[in-house]
């Protein structure tokens, strides 16, 4: 199945999806001393790889992390070729002074807020959602 690729489509059928608990960024060198079933994002990168964690599962292993987040997934099943979806919601989180960190995945847009912002965030994208 092919995602959607029409801007107001997604805008209208994205829904939010704010899940439970907290997560952070950290980089490692060596990603194959943590179990890939606790890996939510796993990226290489010429500093090391970076791997999105549950903050608990990061304080248990002792990985350093800036940036406490929540994790919002978009629902709709958006194509990786579809214009203009990041920028629309980016640019409604910036609006309100909310950073966003965004993953996508083959399904869906995953986009991390700090654990502060999460609410607003989610308002602000309904808001958006609802044109």
């Amino acid at each position: 199945m092919t995602g959607e690729s029409n801007l107001d489509k997604l805008l209208k059928s994205m829904e939010p999806v704010l899940h439970d608990g907290e997560y952070v960024f950290c980089v490692v060198e060596d990603p194959a001393a943590i179990s890939p079933y606790d890996i939510i994002m796993l990226f290489k990168e010429d500093e090391g790889y970076t791997i999105i964690v549950e903050k608990t599962m990061a304080d248990s292993l002792g990985l350093s992390y800036t940036f406490i987040s929540s994790w919002i997934s978009l629902s709709v099943h958006s194509s990786l070729q579809a214009v203009g979806l990041t920028a629309a919601f980016s640019k409604s989180l910036g609006d309100e002074g909310i950073s966003c960190n965004v993953v996508a995945g083959y399904h869906h847009d995953h986009i991390f807020v700090s654990s502060k912002d999460a609410d607003r965030a989610i308002k602000a994208l309904k808001s958006l959602s609802e044109g």
